[in-house]
């Protein structure tokens, strides 16, 4: 009787609206967020030119949007991207905003949209630098300003550039408290801080995958260990003035990243396996994980059993691991891109441009997503719900009509969920946020209490990232203290019609028929895993010693499987009208998963043995045969690669079981 009955069950995206993430609290994106946007604007008060200080205070605001966990060198790219994107918008949209009529400016916006749309379907970048551009554009030509668009988009950059500055300068926590107990050097402790708290992280989710091994929690751990790795591998893998790391510290970690992937594939290999380990088989990794964030030699470790070709690989690992980590000196802390000690002590091992084992994507592929079915079809919604709310609002309004567009932008983003969910968070974080700034507008002192409303809510802005609707009540307030400092005094309560109207907007053009296929953007990440899984498979079946090449296709495969699963569980919380389109496509990539982990466990086996067991043989063939039935259903192409798939013992050159 303690099952819960299945009447009583919310429906998905009602489940989605009220979930809310979990975590400590960001008490460094705290501060950032409260140094930033309000000390902005109150100089520009004090300095008589709020109207610039507005709009650095809109652009520190967006680029706190994009301050999450990571990096140092990671956070040039995530916020410095968007904010150059941003810049550029405010800049365009004054100019159009001085020199078109309403209809050309609708329609020059509408193609914005389009193209910005487009881009957004590129990953989380280019969805940041989506938003910008749009946000920007409709703040430079709908809030009117004598400022010239070049004035406002040094302000903006002001903004966002200032609070990346804060990113890169703000010392680490541990920097603050004292070095660790290790001869890390203050200044490498504080550089690589978020670097050294990712890698840890790999070599945690490695003893959790292990320690999850034989019970239901292991495909968990096992995408845990997945989210651990593409974290460390976007954190080591930022932009850089030089080719090739130079800093001591920095090769180190390339190469305590490059020597977690052997354990990596013995725990993804010993999970699939399905027999429980013994407590000490964890030990191992999580003493290296201690020795990342110390930097503290490992000392012995404790070796696994060797009677299975897992355990054996797994042992394997744990001793090169233990061996890299304890070489001392820059000189001395290279390592091959299989994740193992050259021996050479010239650090050349971790200089070269694959050491992340990581596919590189040029320009040519990111075009190719933009203009691909996902990117084509975002687009075309984008552009639909961003140029009817332009339309709208200057119908509405002569000036300060920017309201409307900017709350279509945001909400159909469908990296902040799914339709209704957002929708409904996005009115009822308006309303709270309209309410509560009625109420303080009323009794704070002006100017002095508006810009002390826009402190408080940068500061609080990187704490309501965690629930769409807590953000946007922040938004919100921010956003009506800096529209009445910019003297903007339409009531709060027009604003809550606006947003009514924008939600109407994108709930219609959500619902629209699209040329092409719906769900194309489920379905093209779908493409690339299977994809990606073919490369891997047929990689490891060829028998190759290039681990290196393994070791890229195998994160590649993942790393692809990872944004399926993530762009799926948006597309099935949605209305049943909207969902379906989508159905099917869950069972397709939880197939890939069990293939992906199959051929992990098939490299283990082929690298101590040299061929496979008859399990792994027909497990393939099950697997191929499922994915073919189940692709079929979804409406996906054949794989380019199923011709001669492994599973047929009669494969030329496979070293199958006979």
């Amino acid at each position: 009787m303690s099952r819960r009955s299945p009447a009583l069950a919310l429906p998905p995206w009602l489940a989605h609206a009220l979930r809310a993430q979990r975590g400590p609290v960001p008490w460094r994106a705290v501060v950032r967020g409260a140094l930033v946007a309000g000390p902005l604007v109150g100089a520009a008060v004090a300095l008589g030119v709020t109207s610039l200080g507005v709009v650095a205070a809109i652009g520190a605001m967006l680029a706190g949007l994009s301050d999450r966990p990571g990096s140092r060198r990671s956070s040039v790219q995530r916020l410095g991207v968007p904010a150059l994107a941003g810049a550029a918008g405010v800049c365009a949209g004054t100019y159009a905003g001085h020199h078109t009529g309403p209809v050309v400016l609708t329609v020059l916006l509408t193609l914005l949209g389009l193209v910005a749309g487009g881009f957004s379907a590129v990953g989380r970048v280019g969805s940041a630098a989506g938003s910008q551009v749009l946000v920007a554009a409709a703040v430079g030509s709908g809030m009117q300003s004598s400022d010239a668009p070049w004035e406002r988009a040094l302000a903006y950059l002001a903004g966002a550039g200032l609070l990346l500055l804060l990113c890169l300068v703000m010392p680490a926590p541990g920097a603050v408290a004292g070095t660790p107990r290790s001869a890390f050097r203050a200044a490498d402790y504080h550089r690589f801080d978020g670097e050294r708290d990712a890698v840890a992280a790999v070599y945690d989710a490695v003893a959790a995958l292990l320690v999850a091994a034989g019970t239901p929690q292991a495909t968990a751990r096992r995408a845990a260990l997945t989210a651990a790795l593409d974290h460390a591998q976007d954190a080591l893998a930022g932009p850089r003035l030089r080719r090739y790391t130079r800093s001591a510290a920095e090769r180190r970690l390339h190469a305590q990243y490059a020597a977690a992937l052997p354990l990596a594939e013995a725990a993804t290999a010993l999970a699939w396996a399905g027999d429980p380990l013994p407590a000490r088989a964890a030990e191992g990794s999580r003493r290296l994980a201690t020795a990342v964030r110390t930097g503290d030699h490992t000392g012995p470790l404790p070796a696994p059993a060797r009677h299975r070709p897992e355990l054996r690989a797994l042992d394997d690992a744990l001793l090169h691991a233990a061996e890299m980590f304890d070489r001392r000196g820059d000189r001395s802390e290279g390592g091959t891109e299989d994740g193992r000690g050259d021996g050479r002590g010239d650090g050349s091992g971790d200089r070269r441009p694959d050491t992340l084992h990581r596919r590189r994507r040029g320009v040519k592929d990111l075009l190719g997503v933009a203009v691909g079915p996902a990117g084509r079809e975002y687009g075309m919604r984008v552009a639909l719900c961003y140029g009817s709310s332009v339309a709208v609002a200057q119908v509405l309004h002569h000036t300060h009509w920017y309201w409307l567009p900017v709350t279509a932008t945001f909400l159909v983003k469908p990296d902040l969920g799914p339709l209704l969910s957002r929708t409904l968070c996005r009115a009822a974080g308006t309303v709270l946020g309209a309410v509560l700034f009625a109420g303080l507008a009323a009794v704070l002192p002006q100017p002095a209490g508006l810009v002390a409303v826009v402190a408080v809510s940068g500061a609080l802005i990187p704490v309501a990232n965690r629930h769409f609707a807590a953000l946007t009540a922040v938004a919100t307030l921010l956003v009506l203290a800096l529209a009445m400092l910019g003297g903007d005094d339409q009531a709060s309560w027009s604003r809550i019609v606006e947003t009514f109207l924008a939600c109407a907007i994108v709930l219609i053009v959500g619902h629209l028929p699209m040329p092409g296929q719906h769900g194309g953007g489920v379905r093209d990440r779908l493409e690339r895993a299977a994809d990606a899984a073919d490369a891997y498979l047929r990689h490891v079946l060829s028998a190759s010693d290039d681990r290196a090449r393994r070791w890229t296709l195998r994160r590649e495969a993942y790393r692809t499987l990872a944004e399926a699963r993530s762009a799926i569980a948006l597309a099935t919380a949605e209305l049943p009208a909207l969902a379906r389109h989508s159905a099917g496509a869950d069972e397709v990539a939880a197939v890939l998963e069990r293939l992906v982990d199959t051929t992990t466990s098939c490299a283990v086996h082929l690298d101590d043995a040299g061929r496979l067991t008859s399990r792994h043989v027909e497990r393939l063939a099950e697997l191929r045969d499922e994915l073919a039935e189940r692709r079929g259903r979804v409406g996906l192409r054949r794989s380019t690669g199923s011709k001669g798939s492994p599973g047929s013992k009669g494969s030329p050159g496979l070293p199958l079981a006979g």
